[in-house]
């Protein structure tokens, strides 16, 4: 089994930043990408940017020179940096991960919010 805890999400003027944390335990060598999504109110969930065990990354258009993903394999920990926020940018926040038998695993979820 693999956990994955969220932190980092808050309250936040447009174009300001944040920056997310998603801490993984369990059978975590068996993971092979880790990623963000979002859900906002009445929207369907998306993906916001991944990352594979070769720091390969990948971002939706919306993210693309605003968002960067990293992630600290010593810490079993993968971070979101979210610049030049937009109140476009609100919703929750969740981490995924990806085992190599295509197993999903999600995190509870963080809160984003914009003000304009």
């Amino acid at each position: 089994q693999v956990r994955l805890v969220e932190s980092g999400g808050g309250l936040v003027q447009a174009g300001g930043s944040l920056r997310l944390s998603c801490a993984a335990s369990g059978v975590i060598f068996s993971l092979k990408v880790m990623g963000w999504y979002r859900q906002a109110p009445g929207k369907q969930r998306e993906l916001v940017a991944t990352i594979d065990n070769f720091s390969v990354t990948d971002y939706a258009d919306s993210a693309k020179g605003r968002f960067t993903i990293a992630r600290d394999n010593a810490k079993n920990t993968v971070y979101l940096q979210m610049n030049s926020l937009k109140p476009e940018d609100t919703a929750v926040y969740y981490c995924n991960a990806i085992s190599s038998i295509a197993r999903h695993y999600w995190g509870q979820g963080t809160q984003v919010t914009v003000s304009s």
